[in-house]
């Protein structure tokens, strides 16, 4: 049966204490024998605990189920250090939120964009950076998998790789592709055409429909309204300023953007 009553803010308390065990939602899912989707929507507030779900999580986290059950019915959720549990370092089949680089790829994904829609005289760097963007966290929502895997941090003109000089500047050398500077409306734009085809033998149908589906999607856009856009989605929104972009905020995103039909794994 659920708890009578949904406690207030029973998920972030949740959270709070998931995160500073330094567990992941893969493990907790598995615990609690749920889905990591169904998982996700107890830490939003959108699913009730169930008291054998209560008694696990009690147990989880080294409390008794009294002393559970009473922090989340609190209005406001304050964990105390009492409450703190000990840092656990993660096992090693759990995935880490750290994007594990796959910058071999970031080549090749570089060029099949340009060749796809260089020729849009929309398609800057800046546009490019936030297609790569789009490109890295659709994957990551729905496959759990890394695409390019690159670091993303955020500023004001939206996420940002910061890979992105140091591969081009090699790709330059390697005369893989070429920058041009020219003027779109008032302002200066740098542009980059590809001078050789992507190497897509390392590819998957998976991550090459993932890449289409951006490029229709956004392609179009000006460098104004990719960044506007990015500005609503949650990775970016829940990111300070200057620091990295958690890949693992992808899956608290709102319908608008959210690339995953979580309604199905339920």
């Amino acid at each position: 049966m659920n708890i009578n009553h949904k406690p207030m803010n029973y998920g972030a308390y949740v959270k709070s204490l998931r995160e500073a065990g330094g567990f992941s939602q893969d493990f907790m899912s598995q615990k609690l024998n749920i889905s990591r989707p169904t998982y996700i929507q107890i830490e939003k507030d959108e699913r009730e605990i169930t008291i054998s779900e209560a008694n696990l999580l009690a147990d989880i986290f080294s409390l008794s189920l009294e002393d559970f059950l009473d922090m989340c019915m609190t209005p406001k959720i304050e964990i105390s250090k009492k409450n703190r549990i000990t840092k656990i370092e993660p096992r090693p089949q759990e995935r880490i939120s750290v994007p594990q680089e796959k910058l071999d790829k970031f080549q090749e994904v570089l060029l099949y964009i340009l060749k796809k829609v260089a020729g849009k005289p929309n398609v800057g760097e800046a546009v490019l950076c936030k297609l790569l963007y789009f490109i890295d966290f659709d994957y990551y929502e729905k496959f759990e998998e890394q695409l390019i895997g690159a670091i993303y941090i955020r500023n004001h003109y939206g996420p940002t790789p910061i890979e992105f000089p140091t591969i081009v500047k090699e790709m330059e050398e390697n005369n893989d592709l070429v920058k041009i500077t020219n003027k779109y409306f008032s302002y200066n734009q740098k542009r980059y055409l590809p001078l050789r085809d992507p190497d897509l033998s390392s590819f998957t149908a998976d991550e090459l429909q993932t890449i289409d589906d951006v490029l229709a999607r956004l392609s179009d856009k000006t460098a104004a309204e990719m960044r506007d856009y990015s500005h609503e989605d949650v990775p970016w929104l829940t990111a300070e300023e200057g620091k990295p972009i958690d890949y693992e905020s992808v899956f608290y995103r709102t319908p608008a953007y959210s690339v995953r039909n979580y309604g199905d794994e339920l």
